[in-house]
């Protein structure tokens, strides 16, 4: 489609070369657009600004649903991990999460290298300072020196640069990651086209010189065993590990915190943006759990040809002085020597409800915006993201539906439903608990939910698909011989059901079936099912009521001013937020069952004004809300 003589005209440009931007921009060149990815400097692509780890709970669930959709970072990670744990296995198998620390350039090269392999894509280091508009629609992006890229879809993936300012106590430098500067001129080209921007701030902890590290005071925290790849195309992982070590805070790490709170950005005012809650600083730790005596340090290494140490739980933006003070009091820290401070960054974000499901803008068709441009934070929420964002894009210029993934079929369909549907107050990180359905969302079944969508916009390549074929009908091939192989009145799919039943007391039922051929992979997931199937039947059950309303469409050109009977704020958020079903609608934050009435007869009316109808009567909201209540199994609001 892109005529290869013009070495400035594309099908998309994706600015911002992270983990969003890589995501993207493979995505799209994968799908076979011609992609040009723009970054601030070509030898960061991919770099883990922060902890040079993958996954995590439920971040862990969003890696193999990226791998799943035909994305790229599951090959990344378990081609550069140093260790690998899956966490929570004393749980149930929704809360089994993978996680991995990765070796930091080796990621970061490799990333590099992929999309330097790519057709279809090329990589370009330029300072976007604007969006180029025509006819009510993006056509480009401006670069420093007046460089114009054309392109029909645009992706923004800027992370933490978007007129960022870093924090080292009094200090402040212009620059979005140490070392890199911060994107000034695209913030008031966003600001110009009427898109809302807020600040967010989130921080990075010093790390140290491993060489000066006592590690014999350290508890050693090797990886698993048995380790879990993230991409279903890994069979194992084969490469040696590297131990993590584990410290505490004290007392006196605390006082000296504590006696310096006036000197540290968050608490002087130097800084008034919102953190994240779940990842907080060490001062911030300080001062919300007093009565805490000490705070877990992880001791991460960075890569395998470096000694440089992260200290994961004691992110800061205190001034270096008291960083130099309160290391040497940290057990195995007393002669350690910081390599890099840390600091934290101030960044300028767009918040999601300005965005589609697609993660198109609503102002200005054919602009995406993906990763802690949405007001996220993580890099997996960011690839995501990315990907998601790529995908369409590519879509739209094909003139092809997009790809919406709901929040019944992937963590990633929650995250983006829960921002472009509720926004966000603080930056934006993925749990287990966000997700209704988190049974049916297990690490182990990804490919299973997705592998046939990417499949079906272009990712999954004829290698993965046989692959995918293969292990998806040997755990149907083994589903159906244990539900129809019968031992003592009794399919062994019944005993395996039973609480006490294990897998080896059916190896021990001789010659029961034939278990030759099946690999301990498709045995767990039927082993899964089996355990759990009462349940994961109750949940199916309420995936079909949720998908019932999200099939009751609202027109987009709905005028919500001319309803009366809505409250006003239910009529500037349905205005802002153009919920495209019911079920979206009463997902919306504050929502009330009268708004939910009064807009269901609105609809049932067809669109015209329900003039005559008292939503608060209660002759008309309970059999309203009852039905819509039993179709969705939940509260027909959200408040």
């Amino acid at each position: 489609m892109t005529r290869k003589h013009d070495p400035y005209r594309f099908d998309v440009v994706v600015v911002g070369a992270g983990h969003a931007g890589l995501e993207a921009a493979l995505a799209a060149s994968r799908m076979g657009l011609g992609t040009a990815l723009l970054t601030l400097n070509c030898d960061t692509v991919g770099q883990m600004s922060c902890n040079p780890a993958i996954g995590g709970v439920a971040k862990g669930q969003i890696v193999r649903e990226i791998d799943a959709l035909g994305g790229a970072m599951g090959i990344l990670t378990d081609a550069t991990a140093i260790q690998f744990r899956l966490l929570n296995r004393g749980k149930g198998p929704a809360m089994h999460s993978p996680r991995a620390q990765c070796d930091k350039k080796a990621y970061q090269f490799l990333a590099k290298l992929t999309v330097e392999r790519q057709q279809n894509l090329t990589l370009r280091q330029e300072m976007v300072e604007s969006i180029e508009v025509e006819s009510g629609r993006v056509a480009g992006v401006r670069c420093r020196g007046g460089i114009q890229y054309r392109a029909r879809a645009v992706v923004l993936t800027t992370g933490t640069f978007l007129q960022a300012l870093m924090h080292t106590g009094e200090v402040k430098t212009p620059g979005g990651r140490g070392g890199d500067v911060a994107a000034t001129g695209l913030s008031r080209s966003l600001f110009e086209l009427g898109f809302e921007l807020r600040r967010f701030k989130t921080g990075t902890p010093p790390r140290l010189n491993g060489r000066t590290i006592d590690f014999e005071r350290l508890e050693p925290q090797p990886g698993d065993s048995d380790p879990v790849p993230f991409s279903f195309l890994t069979d194992r992982i084969t490469q040696n590990q590297v131990d993590c070590h584990i410290t505490y805070t004290n007392p006196a790490v605390h006082d000296i915190i504590r006696d310096n709170l006036h000197r540290a950005p968050m608490y002087s005012g130097q800084i008034q943006s919102t953190g994240p809650r779940y990842c907080p600083s060490i001062e911030d730790k300080i001062v919300r759990f007093a009565d805490r005596q000490a705070h877990q340090i992880f001791l991460e290494p960075e890569g395998r040809n470096t000694l440089e140490y992260y200290c994961n739980g004691i992110s800061t933006s205190l001034p270096r002085d008291v960083q130099e003070a309160i290391i040497p009091l940290i057990p195995g820290l007393e002669h350690a020597e910081i390599m890099r401070y840390g600091y934290a960054v101030e960044y300028d974000y767009a918040p999601p409800e300005q965005l589609r499901a697609t993660l198109e803008t609503k102002a200005l068709p054919g602009l995406y915006f993906a990763g802690q441009i949405n007001g996220t934070t993580g890099y997996e929420e960011a690839a995501s993201q990315g990907l998601i964002a790529g995908i369409n894009a590519a879509l739209a210029v094909q003139d092809q539906a997009p790809l919406l993934v709901d929040r019944s079929q992937a963590y990633l369909g929650v995250l983006i439903d829960d921002l472009v549907t509720r926004g966000v107050d603080e930056p934006y990180r993925m749990f287990t608990s966000r997700a209704e359905y988190r049974l049916l969302l297990r690490h182990d079944n990804a490919d299973l939910r997705l592998t046939e969508l990417g499949r079906q916009v272009g990712l999954v390549d004829d290698q993965r698909w046989a692959r995918f074929e293969t292990r998806r009908d040997a755990i149907a091939r083994l589903r159906e011989t244990l539900k129809t192989t019968r031992v003592r009145g009794n399919s062994l799919f019944q005993w395996l059901r039973r609480p006490e039943s294990t897998w080896e007391d059916l190896l021990r039922l001789e010659h029961a079936f034939d278990r030759e051929g099946f690999s301990r992979d498709v045995i767990t997931q039927v082993i899964i099912e089996a355990k759990y199937n009462g349940y994961i039947g109750r949940q199916v059950e309420q995936i079909e009521r949720f998908r019932r309303l999200e099939d009751k469409p609202i027109p987009a050109d709905l005028d919500y001013r001319a309803i009366p009977q809505l409250r006003a704020e239910a009529r500037e958020k349905f205005e802002r937020i153009r919920p495209r079903s019911l079920g979206q609608a009463g997902r919306i934050s504050g929502i009330s069952p009268a708004d939910m009435a009064t807009l269901l007869i609105q609809l049932k009316r067809g669109g015209s004004p329900a003039s005559t109808v008292n939503p608060l009567d209660p002759d008309v909201t309970t059999p309203i809300l009852g039905k819509l209540e039993r179709q969705s199994g939940e509260s027909a609001c959200s408040t």
